[in-house]
């Protein structure tokens, strides 16, 4: 049976492939796929001195250039902290690190106004001393004792890293110390002398998306290649990782996640006789592990027993020694369930609590959970300033203070203490005012979708504003892998933006997360042109109020958020005046092949299902560029080293607006990866060259 499933299988795959090379001869710019190909570098750097020549050279952008580097390098902004060992470690990059330091400082010396840092790691002198590019990808520290680290370096700054043991007692890398080859790889601590890897053991072990899915454990002192397999999945999974989880009492645990889908995962505890798969739902997300009980949250109803099942969007609790016992019959406690409006954002564990972070209605809220015996929990509101958002920093599971960021559209950002034992929320560092909003005011609406659905919506606009549909404005959404889009204080926004007389809308359409599961799941697959419409809703409710017109309306978006624009220029042409499409998805019959593409079937679809394939062919950006239709010109830029959503999409988007005589800009940032670019410089003039874009063709 095994062999018959294995000869369709391969024949499935032999159809398909003559399938995508008949569509490929069909496309012209197919050789725009060769990421570092000369010819299509060629283009690239002709593409980019048009674009230079048409924005770099405006009084405008230069003006706006050196505000976007002075916010970008400037020394009073917040350094997010990480605790180590009782001290405080940042990672920091200015105009003299311009690779970044890795330093440290006293909890004490960290509190005052002029912290006394000191660096650790200096990468701008490791690139030079070892002619590489390094870029910071992270940090990993054993537990409990948080003296070995495992550091992970980018070139570039794409996704593939290199990773090198670090000291922190002794300040160095350590000599002979675990080193893994660059690489898409996963890793975590099982002891101080045993990794568990995830990574291209041999060439050609990844998934369709590029991400390893065998497992091994490398010990410390043996070469790499006698690393010995622990778990094994498929070619056809999205991945599996590795994930380690300790908390301030002791307890460990390593759980091998293979990822099936995108959203859908199986989960394996690891223990002396192997891994051990839980009976947790596919959907589901874990966040940590506090008093010996494993953190889950739950994107799917979770129906166990006899009992009610649990709600999509709760948080529970299972005891890490019950489960490791009986892995196949779990008992989880419920620690948070929201209400209608509610979602759950994310959670992070102390020593002896966990702090939960949600949304009402966009809002933020927090809240502390005490764990009591017998896997119950007690709830204690942690006071957060209405209107604003909240990110947790890394959380710290040696003591009961944990740094929360509060931050919103007009209040400059403040780093908080909380110290859950006395309950209490200080202020401990704050960002100055970047932007003058004396004159500005922070509204929330709701528009209605084409299905009748509510989308609320920010904006933030002038207190002297006439509602004459005048006002240039900037309409920014994302709406995909339930990521929620909360309020947020931008330097960049409002110095270059808002302060010189312009609007920002953000739009909390579906297939986000500021409503739970359900918001997210509305949109997926062959349900998203919701989220396309839930988009145009908002424009026509902001439109249709006399915040602004057509004439003055820009829209911005990255990534997934790229995708969107792409699909709203394609769809609705007319309603916009600027396009800014950034890093994007633009071709989505071909973005399975992609760089890492095929890792968001699970929220695109795939073109090997009929369904899927036909609705794709009807929003892709790419395929439904058209002749003789009034396009605005867009600006469309990306990364060469981007290795996750890949150069490919802009780069052919560009092109064939080019062969139909439609006026855009492009630009490729040579390095830096899923982003703008890697150095705070290079930030700085993607973000000028967009709003002098912006204040050019919405006549700000």
């Amino acid at each position: 049976m095994r062999a018959a499933i294995l000869t369709i299988s391969l024949l499935a795959t032999i159809l398909l492939g003559t399938a995508a090379t008949s569509a490929n001869d069909k496309d012209p710019f197919l050789w725009l796929e060769d990421a570092h190909g000369k010819r299509a570098m060629q283009w690239v750097q002709s593409e980019n001195a048009k674009t230079a020549a048409a924005l770099d050279d405006d009084p405008l952008y230069r003006q706006l250039y050196t505000q976007a580097k002075a916010i970008a390098e400037a020394p009073d902004r917040i350094p997010h902290p990480t605790r180590y060992r009782g001290a405080i470690y940042n990672f920091w990059q200015d105009g003299k690190h311009v690779h970044g330091i890795w330093r440290q400082t006293s909890a004490a010396g960290f509190r005052t106004a002029a912290p006394p840092w000191r660096t650790v790691l200096d990468l701008d002198v490791l690139s030079t001393e070892e002619k590489a590019n390094w870029f910071w990808q992270g940090v990993d520290c054993y537990e409990p004792d948080q003296r070995l680290c495992l550091v992970s370096l980018s070139d570039g700054g794409e996704d593939a890293t290199t990773v090198r043991e670090f000291d922190l007692g002794g300040g160095k890398f350590v000599d002979g110390g675990f080193t893994l080859p660059r690489g898409k790889q996963m890793f975590a601590w099982e002891s101080a002398d045993s990794l568990i890897v995830a990574r291209e053991w041999s060439a050609g072990e990844l998934t369709h998306s590029g991400y390893p899915y065998i497992v091994k454990r490398s010990k410390r002192g043996a070469a790499l290649a006698s690393a010995v397999e622990v778990f094994r999945g498929t070619p056809e999974d999205v991945l599996v990782n590795p994930l380690e989880f300790a908390d301030g009492s002791g307890h460990r645990a390593i759980i091998i996640q293979r990822s099936v889908s995108f959203f859908e995962a199986e989960n394996y505890l690891l223990s002396d006789t192997g891994p051990k798969r839980l009976a947790l739902p596919m959907k589901a997300d874990l966040y940590g592990l506090i008093d010996g009980r494993l953190i889950v949250g739950l994107n799917e109803d979770w129906k166990f027993g006899d009992t009610p099942p649990l709600p999509q969007g709760s948080l529970v609790s299972i005891e890490l020694s019950a489960a490791a016992a009986d892995p196949r019959h779990l008992h989880p406690a419920l620690i948070f369930q929201p209400s209608v409006r509610e979602a759950f954002v994310e959670a992070a564990a102390t020593q002896g609590f966990l702090l939960v972070h949600a949304l009402n209605e966009v809002n933020a809220r927090a809240y502390s959970y005490r764990p009591e015996p017998g896997n119950r929990w007690r709830r204690t509101e942690v006071a957060i300033p209405n209107n604003t958002a909240i990110q947790f920093e890394t959380p710290d599971s040696h003591s009961d203070q944990a740094f929360v960021t509060v931050t919103g559209f007009l209040s400059p950002s403040r780093l908080m203490l909380a110290d859950l034992n006395e309950g209490t929320l200080a202020e401990v560092k704050s960002l100055p005012a970047k932007f003058d909003a004396s004159n500005l005011v922070v509204e929330q609406f709701q528009a209605v979708s084409k299905d009748g659905t509510k989308i609320p919506y920010f904006i933030v606009h002038s207190t002297r504003q006439k509602l004459d549909g005048g006002t240039p404005t900037i309409l920014y959404a994302y709406g995909g892998f339930a990521a929620a889009e909360t309020p947020s204080y931008s330097a960049e926004l409002g110095k270059l933006w808002l302060e010189r007389g312009g609007a920002f809308v953000l739009a909390n359409i579906r297939g986000g997360g500021e409503f739970g599961p359900a918001w997210h799941e509305a949109g997926l697959k062959l349900n998203r042109q919701r989220i396309y419409d839930d988009f145009t809703a908002v424009a026509h409710d902001i439109i249709t109020r006399g915040f602004t017109s057509p004439a003055h309306l820009g829209i911005k978006g990255a990534s997934n958020g790229g995708l969107l624009m792409g699909v709203e220029f394609t769809q609705h042409p007319e309603l916009w005046s600027a396009v800014d499409i950034g890093v994007p998805l633009l071709d989505m019959l071909r973005y399975e092949q992609i760089a890492a593409g095929s890792l968001w079937v699970g929220e695109y679809g795939s073109v090997a299902n009929p369904d899927e394939k036909a609705f794709l062919a009807s929003i892709s950006p790419y395929n439904n560029l058209k002749s003789g239709v009034h396009y605005p010109q867009p600006l469309i830029w990306t990364t060469t080293k981007d290795d996750r959503v890949g150069p490919q999409h802009a780069r052919k988007f560009a092109a064939k607006l080019s062969s139909l005589g439609v006026p855009y800009y492009y630009y490729e940032v040579i390095e830096g990866g899923h982003g703008s670019g890697s150095t705070p410089a290079e930030h700085a003039q993607m973000a000028a060259r967009e709003y002098a874009y912006f204040a050019r063709r919405l006549a700000l």
